[in-house]
C-alpha cells in the first residue's frame, strides 16, 4: 500500500532535482541539460543584482507573514468552537460549510471575490454606498489587495485546517475534563489548561511545516486575484517565475531562483524544527 506513494515522490519530487543542474548552465532546448554552456554561478549573480528580485522577495515574505499571523490562528479557533458544539447535526453542517471552499477552485472563488467586490456591482460597495461612502477599487489598491489576498486564503483553507486540530482534540482524555470541572474550572480554564496543551505538539508540526513554505505563495490564488494595478504588491516568485522561466523561457534564471526558494524553505524549517525542540515537543526529527 505504500508503494504508490513512494514511487509518486521519486517520480515526481526526487528525479525532477536532477534539472536543477541548469541553474548552472545557459539552458537550450537544443543541447539538453547535459549539453547545455556551463556558466557556473552567473544566473545567481544576475539574480542578486535584479531589482525585480528584491521587489518580489519582498512581497513574497510580506504576504507569507501575514497569512502566518492572521491565518494560523484561525483553524486553531474553529476546531476549539467546534469541539464545544453538542449538537452533533449543527456540528457537521457547520463543518461541511467551512470545507466546502478548500474543494472549489481559485479561478472560480477567485470570481466570487473580484464579483463580491465590484465598485459598481459588488455588495460590499453597495453596503458601503449605503453610509455613504465612496466605492473603494479593492482589487486595483495597492493597500486593499494585501487584505483580500490574505482573508480569501483564509476562507478557503481555514475550515480544512480544523481536521486535524479535531482530530488530535478527540484524542484527548475526557477524564481530564471531568476532573477540571469537579475543580471547578469553567470552560475557558479547560481550554486553557487542557485543549491546548493536548494539541500543542499537532501545532507544532503545522507550524514548522508552515514555515517550509514560508518563500512559496500560491501561483493559482496570485495569478487569479492580481492584475496590472497592483503589481507593486502582488507579484511574488512563483508568477515571476512563470512570466519570466515558462512565458519568456528563460530557464536557467528562473531555475537558479527556485534554488535559492527551496534552500531558504529547508533553512527554516530546520531552524524552527530545532527551535520546537528547545521547547520540549518532537518536533519532525
Amino acid at each position: 500500500m505504500l508503494l504508490p506513494v513512494i514511487l509518486f515522490y521519486v517520480i515526481f519530487k526526487y528525479a525532477p532535482m536532477a534539472g536543477e543542474i541548469i541553474a548552472f548552465k545557459n539552458y537550450r532546448f537544443i543541447d539538453g541539460i547535459w549539453g547545455s554552456e556551463w556558466a557556473g554561478f552567473h544566473h545567481f549573480q544576475m539574480l542578486f543584482a535584479s531589482l525585480d528580485f528584491w521587489r518580489i522577495l519582498r512581497n513574497t515574505l510580506l504576504l507569507n507573514i501575514y497569512s502566518l499571523v492572521f491565518g494560523f490562528p484561525v483553524p486553531i479557533l474553529l476546531a476549539l468552537m467546534l469541539n464545544e458544539v453538542r449538537r452533533e447535526w449543527y456540528k457537521r453542517t457547520i463543518q461541511n460549510l467551512l470545507y466546502l471552499p478548500h474543494f472549489i477552485s481559485w479561478v472560480v472563488l477567485g470570481g466570487i471575490v473580484i464579483a463580491i467586490l465590484s465598485p459598481s456591482t459588488g455588495i460590499v460597495n453597495l453596503i458601503l454606498k449605503q453610509f455613504g461612502i465612496e466605492p473603494v477599487y479593492f482589487m486595483a489598491d495597492s493597500t486593499w489587495w494585501p487584505v483580500v489576498y490574505t482573508l480569501s486564503g483564509i476562507w478557503r483553507e481555514a475550515g480544512w485546517g480544523t481536521i486535524l486540530y479535531l482530530a488530535a482534540m478527540a484524542s484527548i482524555d475526557p477524564q481530564l475534563y471531568e476532573a477540571a470541572k469537579i475543580d471547578g474550572a469553567n470552560k475557558l480554564r479547560q481550554i486553557w489548561h487542557i485543549t491546548l496543551p493536548g494539541i500543542r505538539s499537532t501545532i507544532a508540526i503545522l507550524l514548522i511545516l508552515r514555515m517550509g513554505h514560508m518563500m512559496d505563495v500560491g501561483l493559482e490564488q496570485t495569478l487569479v486575484l492580481q492584475n496590472q494595478s497592483v503589481l507593486d504588491v502582488a507579484d511574488v516568485i512563483s508568477t515571476y517565475v512563470y512570466r519570466v522561466g515558462l512565458q519568456n523561457m528563460n530557464y536557467s534564471y528562473t531555475t537558479a531562483l527556485g534554488l535559492f526558494q527551496s534552500l531558504i524553505g529547508f533553512i527554516l524549517v530546520v531552524g524552527v524544527n530545532g527551535l520546537i525542540r528547545k521547547f520540549g515537543e518532537r518536533g519532525l526529527w
